[in-house]
């Protein structure tokens, strides 16, 4: 019997064809609460062309009429919470374990920003950087946070500053504790709301181009040979 929260396969959004994937970067596109797959998806045609982007839709639907679908629910006292977010970003992990791909970014917006740092969380070693747009890092220690500490993957953070959806106490979790475990750019946009400006897509192209010079770096350094001991 099939798991009735986890990833639908049939909804998932490739930007290539799997032909045309291999040898190729992935960057993982997670949306937000009461949105669906198609959304990030049209960012694709404004960011580097290199990487393959898939976009991936929410396990979960939110209560009616809340529309689309969503990674962990935001009503009641648990709503939020780290136990929840991490219960999504598992569902997120499962799914790309079964994918044949190797370089994998993330990035999200607003809830998906959330299961975007929470994935990388859980397993730093397997996401080269993560992207969270609008988001924030949920509250609360995992014992892969010391991990990830060592590992220092590059982050972007950006976020309005007339966002009023994400709760403060959240941004403020975020802002502190975020430098501390990953290597953290990003960007306070002047009057924005909860939304991705033109100005965040540019400075997210170049963002990307950067994670590009560095997957590239880090292939020409695994083709050079040992040096012999001869």
């Amino acid at each position: 019997m099939s798991n009735p929260v986890a990833i639908d396969a049939d909804s998932v959004l490739w930007s290539a064809p799997a032909e045309a994937r291999a040898g190729r970067p992935v960057v993982v596109l997670l949306h937000g609460y009461g949105s669906d797959e198609r959304d990030l998806f049209g960012l694709v045609p404004h960011l580097p062309d290199e990487f393959v982007y898939v976009a991936v839709r929410a396990p979960l639907t939110p209560p009616w009429p809340a529309p689309g679908y969503s990674w962990y629910p935001i009503e009641g006292l648990d709503g939020r919470s780290g136990e929840s977010v991490t219960a999504g970003a598992e569902k997120l992990l499962a799914w790309l374990d079964e994918q044949d791909i190797g370089d994998v970014g993330v990035l999200g917006f607003s809830q998906g920003g959330a299961i975007a740092l929470q994935s990388m969380r859980l397993r730093p070693e397997r996401f080269a950087f993560a992207i969270n747009l609008s988001g924030y890092a949920a509250a609360g220690e995992l014992p892969t946070d010391a991990a990830l500490a060592k590992r220092r993957p590059p982050v972007f953070w950006g976020r309005g500053t007339h966002d009023e959806v994400i709760p403060a106490p959240l941004i403020e979790h975020t802002t502190a504790w975020l430098p501390g475990v990953v290597e953290l750019s990003g960007r306070v946009y002047n009057g924005l709301g909860h939304a991705v400006s033109q100005e965040e897509m540019i400075d997210l192209g170049v963002f990307l181009r950067k994670r590009l010079d560095d997957i590239r770096d880090a292939d020409t350094a695994a083709e050079v040979p040992e040096p012999s001991a001869e």
